[in-house]
């Protein structure tokens, strides 16, 4: 967990962070992620869930690091994974496939074929997203001679407050089968002897601060399940998404644990303790425990404007999130040694003008050497670039206070190579 000393060092798993980066000796930017923090997040989720049967299926894409879903599969937790490179990717972390559930509305052929060819009978779930893919899911499993294990992704037509690239359980989402359609895709599920329909699932948006729509959807999820369960027999589970916000500086009143214990709540109002239930948590077991930290460039100042900048050599190539969510993360010196501040817009080294952190107060006379951008654990690397010819960061693995793996920077020569093709 992220923290300072009583020095002022900005310090990771109770380490400053100079001492993990040097230790690492691999510059920056860097990832730094407190692999222990990460291992209790999951073990408070774990016992929000309760004794009853549960999953949770952590969300791949949040974070693909192997360390990463090393130290998540130790604590008991699955996946959810929304590509056939990372169901691979789980599996050979060690996962088993009866704990993956696969997302998507658009998942290849021979994704759908992996995940049911996947260990003795399959994955747990895939997740069918309309009606259209239930044919394509039983068209691979005639041809693998599997039943395939199928999830319905309803869409519980709830809407939450947050930035409209994370809403997904609307009508007008991509995502999701609409329960005006429901009947159409009970009725295709039954038709084939090659799908064995085994739950229903949704998941409504991220960063989630209130279990409020998230207990709304969980109705909806629990009122389907008990109507099928009715007419064509049990269901093994019920899947009510991720999207547990966490604390980007503006608070989050809530824990993934009460989201946990509020979906138990609503299970046993709707009588259905039988059933298994499945939870996608991403950012909220990894987000809070990873760091970015950059090497200050130089400033600019603008005297007609009066404006200054502060460039650093983290980009949005990065970490994106600011740029196409318009997120905000917390920057702050490495050293906080008490220096006079003034507002400065962070900026990275990108050839665009997307390429903007925000406004923070900051030394300036003289700059830090180094600043941390905080909660940044999740959709951080997973979603770097090489975008104007850059490195990917590095990753730095934290556990006991010391650094335990280092993926160095993947220089930018293989990108050079990659571009020239034959010529390289």
């Amino acid at each position: 967990m992220f923290s300072r000393n009583e020095h002022g060092a900005a310090t990771l798993g109770g380490t400053p962070l100079g001492t993990l980066l040097e230790a690492a000796g691999c510059g920056t930017p860097a990832y730094l992620y407190d692999l222990d923090s990460v291992r209790a997040a999951a073990s408070s989720l774990l016992a929000g869930l309760g004794e009853g049967s549960s999953l949770v299926a952590f969300a791949a894409k949040a974070n693909s690091a192997g360390p990463v879903l090393r130290a998540l599969f130790a604590e008991g937790c699955g996946a959810d994974v929304v590509s056939g490179a990372e169901l691979a990717l789980v599996q050979r972390a060690g996962l088993s496939a009866n704990k993956i559930v696969f997302s998507g509305v658009a998942k290849q052929d021979d994704e759908i074929e992996r995940a049911i060819r996947a260990g003795d009978t399959g994955i747990y779930a895939i997740q069918a997203e309309s009606v259209e893919e239930i044919a394509r899911i039983g068209a691979r499993a005639a041809a693998v001679g599997r039943r395939a294990r199928v999830s319905l992704r309803v869409n519980p037509g709830i809407a939450i407050d947050t930035h409209a690239h994370v809403a997904t359980g609307h009508d007008e989402a991509k995502f999701g089968i609409a329960r005006a359609d429901l009947g159409e895709a009970f009725a295709a599920v039954d038709a084939r002897r090659d799908i064995a329909l085994v739950g229903v699932s949704s998941h409504i948006g991220s960063t989630q601060t209130s279990t409020a729509p998230y207990e709304a959807a969980a109705r909806v999820l629990f009122d389907i399940a008990r109507a099928r369960e009715a007419a064509n027999g049990p269901l093994e589970f019920v899947d009510a998404g991720g999207g547990f916000g966490i604390d980007y500086g503006n608070g989050c009143p809530v824990s993934p644990a009460d989201f946990a214990r509020a979906l138990r709540a609503i299970q046993k109002e709707a009588d259905a303790s039988h059933l298994k239930l499945v939870v996608e948590p991403g950012r909220a077991l990894v987000g809070p425990f990873g760091v970015l930290v950059a090497s200050v460039i130089q400033t600019k100042a603008s005297r007609s404007s009066g404006r200054r900048w502060l460039m650093i050599d983290a980009g949005m190539n990065d970490l994106l999130r600011p740029a196409l969510y318009q997120a905000r993360h917390r920057i702050e010196p490495l050293s906080d040694r008490g220096a006079a501040r003034l507002a400065v817009r962070v900026v990275g080294p990108i050839c665009e003008s997307s390429d903007d952190f925000g406004s923070y107060d900051l030394p300036v006379e003289p700059p830090p050497e180094r600043v941390v951008i905080r909660d940044s654990g999740a959709y951080g690397f997973t979603m770097a670039s090489n975008y104007n010819g850059r490195s990917l960061p590095a990753e730095v693995f934290v556990s006991g206070g010391r650094v335990v793996e280092v993926f160095p920077r993947r220089e930018n020569e293989a990108w050079i190579a990659s571009r020239l093709g034959k010529h390289a």
